[in-house]
This record gives structure tokens, sequence and C-alpha cells, in this order.
């Protein structure tokens, strides 16, 4: 049973990690052609971020970047309460908040990442005539599977 918190709990820090990563670097897209990317923040080109995003007054892109700081937030705090749920928590408990929490977080994920695939992933928004999905992107994507997993795994645990 240690073994298995543990585990959690570092998936659980890999994935707040992750989701810092994920929603501050501007990796969301990248170009085939040259050293090109688009991110939630800003435009680079060259590694050189400077430029702003030309669609940055949407409110598509408002609700991607609130729902993934959303994100962080909540899995920092669902974090925060299973460390102090460890401690404090009776013998035979389940760890319903820090789950509920980490669902939440679940779910600011999915809202997030589906709007912005709705409206940049696709071909009619890009920039770049070639492009593909950078690492931020896919990231995003891992931590909403374990987001999901850990809050499933917070429910169903009990405290031995």
């Amino acid at each position: 049973m240690l073994v298995l918190l543990a585990g959690i709990f570092v998936v659980h820090i890999a994935t707040v990690i992750m989701l810092f990563v994920s929603t501050i670097a501007n990796v969301w897209v990248v170009s085939n052609v040259g050293t090109a990317s688009v991110g939630l923040w800003r435009n680079c080109t060259g590694g050189n971020c400077d430029a702003p995003l030309v669609y940055a007054n949407e409110d598509a892109l408002k609700a991607v970047q609130a729902f993934m700081i959303l994100s962080i937030i909540f899995s920092v705090v669902s974090l925060v309460v299973f460390v102090f749920q460890l401690f404090t928590m009776e013998k035979g408990n389940r760890f319903l908040l820090s789950g509920a929490t980490m669902l939440v977080c679940w779910l600011c994920i999915l809202v997030g990442v589906s709007i912005y695939t709705h409206h940049y992933a696709g071909d009619k928004e890009n920039f770049y005539s070639r492009s593909h999905h950078g690492y931020s992107f896919i990231l995003t994507w891992i931590c909403f599977c374990f987001s999901f997993i850990i809050g499933i795994l917070y429910l169903v645990l009990r405290k031995k």
C-alpha cells in the first residue's frame, strides 16, 4: 500500500510539472519548414519569442489559457490536500477530496485542450502551411490521462 501511494504521489508531481511546462512553453504547434512555433502566449520564430499571437484577443484562446491555469491550480491543490489527508485522516477512509479535486483538474484540462484543438490545431487557423503538434500539446494530453487515472485512484483507495 505504501508503494502504491508513493507511486501515485510521484505521478502526481510529474503531472503538475508537465502541466506547468505545457502551459508555459510556446510549442503547441510547430512549423515543419523553419524553426517557428506557436503557443498559448507567444509566436516564436527562430528562437525569438517576442511576437504576440495574431489571435491573442480571441475569446477561445483566453478560455484555453484560463482553463490551463485552473488545471494547474487544481492539480497543486489536490496534491496539497492529498498530503494533508495522508497525515491527518483516520484509517479506513478514502481520499475523496483529493480525488474530486483531481477530477476537476482533469475536467479543466479536457475543456482547455478541446477548445484549443477545435479552434487552433486544425488547418484553417494555422499560420504554417505544413505543421505538426508540438510537445506542449502532447504533454497536455498525457496530463489529461494521468490526472484522470490519479483522480480515480484517489477515489478508490482507502488509507490503511
